[in-house]
């Protein structure tokens, strides 16, 4: 199932993929992105029955604010997120914008202030990939959906 931006619901053609995009020009729109993972996630829980974790729930809206800053921040034009979920067990969280630029990954430095959002997504994400595009780049991460009954994050990689 997808879910538009302005809520219209489709079917995947793609089996159980569950998914929702939205295109965000300004830096109110930041907000409105969280607020799209929050009730993405409610619908993944309460419409599939997929468990989702307070944590899960948490990092992506996290994840979705500080990719969604930086492509803000560092592309003109728009960016586009869309969350995907499926093999049930984490949602992928892909940020497209229209600078070709890598990211640049700095070194964890508590001294530092500021620039820490890249530093933050690949600490709580069970996975990062940058890929360049015909236009723009696409950055993307997955955040394990459910915690293990000890309460540590099911998949996450030391």
């Amino acid at each position: 199932m997808e879910q538009t931006e302005g809520g219209d619901v489709l079917q995947s053609l793609w089996g159980d993929v569950i998914s929702v995009s939205g295109a965000f020009e300004g830096s109110e729109d930041i907000a409105v992105a969280r607020d799209l993972a929050r009730s993405f996630l409610t619908d993944v829980q309460a419409v599939h029955g997929l468990p989702v974790s307070g944590r899960a729930m948490g990092m992506v809206q996290l994840v979705v604010s500080e990719l969604v800053t930086n492509a803000r921040k560092y592309a003109p034009g728009p960016c586009l997120l869309t969350l995907e979920v499926d093999d049930g067990s984490a949602v992928e969280v892909t940020v497209w914008d229209s600078n070709p630029t890598p990211p640049a990954i700095l070194a964890p430095d508590p001294t530092r202030i500021g620039q820490h959002g890249l530093e933050i997504v690949m600490a709580v994400g069970q996975s990062f990939a940058f890929h360049r595009e015909p236009v723009g780049k696409r950055i993307t991460t997955a955040i394990v959906l459910a915690d293990d009954p000890g309460g540590d994050a099911t998949g996450r990689q030391p």
